[in-house]
């Protein structure tokens, strides 16, 4: 951002998380309530640092009437994801490990009871926000992009739309001695739908099958 500044360029989207939003809040979550209290003990650092760039933008705002804003993505998976066994976030993870175990003959294991909710956004459809942002929008307020609440599924229906798009008709099978992290972090998108109420999130099947086609089209480069 100072870097930017320094450059003189007027405009700035940065990415913000869902996970910034404070731990004991009322749900649906919207962007009035990223500094209304802490978030989950387990983003504390990453959240408190995303955080400062909502303060950042107003500052930068007020002082030198630069018109630079963030935008609240929700997690987000598509081709060219980091597919790490190690490292990788739910939906990259469960499609690795969903390949391998197709792969071996074994049953897919799912960390935790898959009972967690999660709202999930396709990256070419986060793209398309984002240029949006880019051209259009102009207030220095964030702006969550995310799907609906109603698009908000279970763990354990991820795991099985993995199963799904990779033909895998193995057991999927739900170790529930490891922790589910925060149960849910329902976030609203009513303000970017007023915006643009014509933008239509690709739907999760199609999603999770074109990421899936091109993991395993791609598994010898894929970043794992």
């Amino acid at each position: 951002m100072q870097e930017c500044h320094k450059r003189g360029i007027v405009k700035l989207v940065s990415c913000l998380s869902t996970c910034i939003y404070p731990d004991k809040a009322a749900f649906p979550v919207d962007e009035t309530m990223i500094h209304a209290g802490p978030p989950h003990p387990s983003n504390a650092g990453y959240a408190y640092s995303k955080r400062m760039i909502d303060v950042q933008n107003r500052l930068y705002a007020d002082q030198y009437g630069r018109k630079y804003t963030s935008v609240v993505p929700c997690n987000i998976y598509g081709k060219h994801d980091n597919f790490s066994l190690q490292d990788s976030h739910v939906i990259p993870g469960l499609i690795h490990k969903c390949y391998l175990a197709k792969k071996q003959g074994t049953p897919l294991t799912v960390l935790g009871s898959g009972t967690p909710v999660r709202q999930f956004t396709y990256a070419d459809d986060l793209a398309k926000l984002m240029v949006w942002a880019v051209q259009h929008y102009d207030s220095i307020d964030p702006i969550n992009m995310t799907v609906s609440e109603e698009d908000e599924i279970s763990i354990k229906e991820v795991a099985l739309l993995v199963a799904q798009a990779m033909h895998f008709e193995g057991e999927v099978v739900f170790d529930a001695s490891a922790a589910d992290g925060q149960y849910k972090k329902t976030a609203s998108n009513a303000k970017l739908m007023q915006l643009l109420p014509d933008f239509r999130f690709t739907p999760i099947q199609d999603a999770f099958k074109e990421t899936v086609d091109w993991f395993v089209a791609n598994y010898d480069k894929v970043r794992k």
